[in-house]
């Protein structure tokens, strides 16, 4: 075994003397050569002392992650139902507007359907005029509308402007907080994909750290179980490289305690030393090197047989050519555990960064739920309660205005009605008229044969007979008269107006009029006969409506 053997931990090495080489003691200058070649190999000790800061490097890192990743799972369990209860907040809220959008447009088209019903009807009434034989002579001609008081109309038009507004504008708010609520979402949907694509990153991140045995997920965090290994890994490195640079400072003090037993090579040793580096060897607290060299240099010399001292030669000559390869380890380890620790590093940030995502989220989250949440609820309710309450107006109002249109297109058909009672009083006015002829005729041909047979029968008979014998033998047949008289007011009518005078409802004579104007007053005005039959058409027409609303 060699002193450069870190594995046996001794400095007792057996002499293996070189083929071909007679034994017998180097050149001072050999040995010297070999001193300052393991005083340069011992500047390794920089890359253990950076291998014993990225051992404590990586153990805080690995603490922090685990912290970090810890606090980060504890978030994205509350922000999961925090971002579920907002959404189905948001979800209610806008099924609360589109119904309420849904309902006051329905209420709107059946307004506008009853208005224009109404509308049509009013048109209808300023389209019909009255016939002048209804009217005093004279009178300008009026339609049916004129007989109408619409400000009752005006006043129900009124009404439903205002309780529209009012929706309109609670819906408007409403609106306009839910366009805000949907702001909020979407900086929370920003912050959720950067929390995301983070969580992606340091996914794929583990994923490549341990060789593809893992895969990351856009929608998981990144595992932490490559980490302790690598921390291990980093240990294992930095206890290596001390026991390699143990075997240096071995391999040194063999070739200080040579040249001081070689003659002259005391003072050469002090003048090579003299500069030595102090330290601390490795992460054990490991012995000093400038101590331990000085009391080497210091310490007085032991005895040495030839055998000895030849065989600690050979140990140094066979060392010489292994500190390169040592030193190389050593820088090669190094530079090792530099990539493991930027690894663990860019990992801790990894979770540091979804850490950070995770804590924006739940910062917007927290704003909203704490302050603007309960406005944007509260508007919903508010819109609820104003359409609730315009919403019966509104079904007042629609019903009135129904009633409304049902009332005039009743005046229309009243007066198509009125049409037609004239007529009909018409036409039985003329078989009134020819009865009383009929009957006229009938009785003066009676009249005449009761005359003629009773002068038949004086002229017969009289002389025979005593002037006396009956007073009426000579007189004439009596005759019949007929007489019209008024028929005064309707019973039902006086009964509905008892405080009218009845001289109102006596008819006054229009002269120049195409009437019918009797003895007893009464005034039956002669409508056109395709007025007649058009007022007819009208009411049949509204009828098969009535039995068949299907039919145009």
């Amino acid at each position: 075994m060699s002193a450069l053997d870190s594995s046996s931990g001794s400095s007792e090495f057996p002499a293996e003397p070189l083929q071909g080489h007679e034994p017998g003691p180097p050149p001072l200058e050999t040995l010297i050569s070999h001193l300052v070649a393991a005083k340069r190999s011992l500047s390794s000790i920089n890359h253990v002392w950076r291998a014993n800061e990225i051992v404590t490097t990586a153990r805080s890192t690995l603490e922090e992650s685990v912290v970090v990743s810890a606090r980060t799972g504890f978030l994205r369990s509350g922000l999961n139902n925090q971002l579920r209860l907002l959404y189905n907040v948001r979800a209610e809220v806008e099924e609360t507007s589109l119904r309420g959008r849904s309902e006051f447009a329905g209420a709107l088209k059946s307004l506008d359907a009853a208005d224009a019903r109404l509308r049509n009807t009013l048109g209808l009434l300023r389209e019909t005029i009255v016939h002048a034989s209804f009217r005093p002579e004279g009178e300008d001609p009026k339609s049916l509308h004129d007989f109408v008081d619409e400000r009752g109309v005006e006043e129900l038009h009124a009404t439903l402007k205002s309780s529209i507004d009012h929706t309109n504008a609670a819906q408007a708010e409403l609106e306009s907080s839910n366009y805000a609520f949907d702001d909020e979402l979407q900086a929370i949907k920003k912050a959720l994909g950067t929390y995301r694509a983070a969580t992606k990153l340091a996914s794929s991140r583990s994923s490549v750290s341990s060789s593809g045995s893992q895969s990351g997920s856009s929608s998981s965090l990144p595992s932490l179980s490559p980490m302790p290994s690598m921390v291990h890994s980093l240990e294992m490195h930095a206890q290596e490289m001390a026991n390699l640079l143990e075997s240096l400072v071995r391999h040194f003090d063999l070739c200080v305690t040579a040249i001081k037993h070689t003659e002259g090579g005391g003072a050469a040793a002090k003048s090579i030393t003299g500069d030595m580096p102090a330290g601390v060897i490795n992460s054990r607290g490991g012995p000093n090197i400038e101590g331990d060299i000085n009391a080497n240099l210091n310490a007085p010399l032991d005895p040495l047989t030839d055998s000895e001292y030849q065989e600690m030669v050979n140990v140094i000559i066979n060392d010489a050519a292994e500190a390169d390869d040592v030193v190389m380890e050593i820088q090669d380890r190094i530079g090792e555990m530099e990539s493991v620790v930027e690894n663990l590093l860019v990992q801790r940030d990894s979770f540091v960064t979804i850490y950070s995502a995770a804590k924006d989220v739940f910062s917007h989250l927290s704003s909203l739920s704490s302050t603007r949440l309960p406005g944007y609820i509260a508007q919903a309710h508010t819109f609820t309660g104003v359409w609730n309450e315009e919403h019966d107006r509104i079904k007042g109002g629609l019903a009135d205005l129904s009633d409304l249109s049902s009332l005039y297109d009743g005046f229309l058909d009243a007066y198509d009605g009125l049409i037609i009672e004239v007529a009909r009083r018409r036409h039985v006015r003329h078989r009134v008229e020819k009865i009383l002829r009929d009957t006229r005729q009938k009785l003066d041909v009676l009249y005449k044969e009761d005359v003629n047979a009773r002068e038949t029968f004086r002229v017969e008979q009289g002389d025979y007979l005593p002037s006396d014998i009956w007073p009426g033998l000579s007189r004439e047949p009596m005759r019949v008269e007929f007489q019209r008289i008024s028929g005064g007011t309707l019973k039902g009518v006086l009964e509905e107006n008892p405080d009218q005078d009845p001289s109102e409802f006596e008819p006054r004579e229009q002269s120049g009029q195409n009437t019918d104007v009797s003895n007893t007053g009464e005034i039956i005005p002669d409508l056109p006969k395709s007025l007649v039959e058009q007022a007819l058409a009208r009411l049949k027409s509204k009828s098969r409506h009535v039995l068949n609303p299907q039919e145009p």
